[in-house]
């Protein structure tokens, strides 16, 4: 497997780090709630069949610029501006919970521009008889715990990297959570159901099956709303942040897909 490589794409005059690691065809990774304070070990297994390419979303850790960003178009433009320049306008998206939504937005958007996409526990839809918890009203390990099941791999994953300014270190991560309200506070809901159907690619829908912050129904919403062909997998012991509860398992399935 090669060694992580670190380069940077301009975003609205704001740079935004891209990771990559792997051999093999190209998939692009759009991290969860936290960003990717570091390189996850979910991405390391998907290194095992692909080149994969992590780019840091605006706001996210080891991008700035969120704040040019006041609408869910503007999201989404600057989305697709990024994904080009990272090389990813084209191959295969895998997203997680904000991650896949701006994967899922950008799918709706250049439906022929997206080859595959894995959607894991996406936001951006709302339903009043099933709300989904808001990521805002949380604090601490009362955010881990109701994210992942186990605690301790979101606190592990959120912990300050060595090479990370132990003053700058918990502005970034709050910086994180301010740039995924600018998307979807307060409800969740970008009103991506208007445009799901323009989704034509295969599509693999993932939900951890302890998921505590959107409703599993949830899945069957996006899938029944998606014009391509779509595949749902409920992953065992793992809540909204699929990622950090079961890396492993979900490679498995999101290579399977891929193959």
């Amino acid at each position: 497997m090669s060694e992580l490589e670190t380069s940077k794409v301009g975003v609205n005059g704001h740079e935004c780090r891209v990771w990559r690691k792997g051999t093999g065809p190209s998939i692009g990774y759009l991290a969860g709630l936290a960003g990717l304070p570091k390189w996850p070990l979910f991405a390391d297994a998907l290194a095992k069949e692909h080149q994969v390419i992590a780019p840091s979303v605006p706001g996210f850790p080891g991008a700035e610029g969120h704040r040019e960003l006041d609408t869910t178009l503007d999201w989404i433009v600057a989305m697709r501006e990024l994904l080009n320049g990272a090389d990813l306008e084209g191959p295969p998206l895998v997203g997680v919970s904000i991650g896949a939504t701006l994967a899922a937005e950008v799918a709706a958007m250049w439906p022929h521009k997206v080859e595959k996409l894995v959607l894991v526990a996406p936001f951006g839809i709302y339903d009043e008889a099933e709300p989904t918890e808001s990521p805002w009203a949380q604090q601490g390990q009362e955010f881990a715990g109701l994210f992942c099941n186990n605690a301790d791999a979101y606190s592990d994953f959120i912990r300050r990297p060595n090479d990370a300014d132990p003053v700058e270190w918990p502005i970034e991560m709050a910086r994180a959570r301010e740039a995924s309200a600018r998307l979807l506070w307060p409800m969740g809901d970008t009103r991506i159901a208007r445009r799901l159907h323009r989704i034509i690619c295969p599509t693999l829908i993932i939900w951890g099956a302890d998921d505590r912050v959107i409703p599993r129904s949830y899945a069957k919403k996006f899938a029944e709303a998606i014009s391509g062909p779509t595949e749902l997998v409920e992953i065992a012991n793992a809540g909204h942040l699929v990622d950090l509860d079961q890396p492993e398992a979900l490679a498995e399935e999101v290579l399977r897909f891929l193959r």
